[in-house]
C-alpha cells in the first residue's frame, strides 16, 4: 500500500532546470513576458530576466524587440550543454518536451512505448 501512495506523491525536485524550463515556455509562446514566465516556472521576475540573459549570452535565444515586448527566437541547432547528452541539439529537447503526446500513450518499464 506504502508502495501505491508514493507512486502518486510529487517528488520534492525536478527533472528540468530553470533554464530548460525557461526554453519550454519561449518555445511555447515566443512572444512571452518574463512576468508570465517566471509565475509558470515558479521563480521570481529578476531570476527569470537573469536566466533569459544566460540564455541568450550563451546564443541559445535571441531577443527581439516588438513595441514594448519582446519576441525570442530559439536557436534550435545549438548543442545541449550537458555533458550526457551533447550529441542532441535544443531542438531536439524542445521537440520531446512540447510535443502533445495521444491518448493512451503509455511507456513500460524497460523503455518501449505502446
Amino acid at each position: 500500500m506504502l508502495l501505491c501512495m508514493a507512486e502518486h506523491a510529487a517528488p520534492g525536485w525536478a527533472f528540468l532546470t530553470n533554464h530548460a524550463q525557461v526554453l519550454v515556455c519561449i518555445a511555447r509562446d515566443p512572444g512571452v513576458r518574463l512576468r508570465d514566465i517566471g509565475e509558470r516556472v515558479g521563480i521570481t521576475e529578476r531570476a527569470t530576466h537573469r536566466i533569459v540573459a544566460e540564455l541568450a549570452g550563451a546564443g541559445y535565444i535571441t531577443r527581439r524587440r516588438a513595441g514594448r515586448r519582446n519576441n525570442y527566437t530559439i536557436n534550435a541547432n545549438f548543442a545541449l550543454p550537458d555533458a550526457v547528452a551533447r550529441e542532441q541539439n535544443i531542438g531536439q529537447l524542445l521537440d520531446v518536451l512540447t510535443a502533445k503526446r495521444p491518448s493512451g500513450h503509455t511507456v513500460d518499464p524497460a523503455g518501449a512505448s505502446g
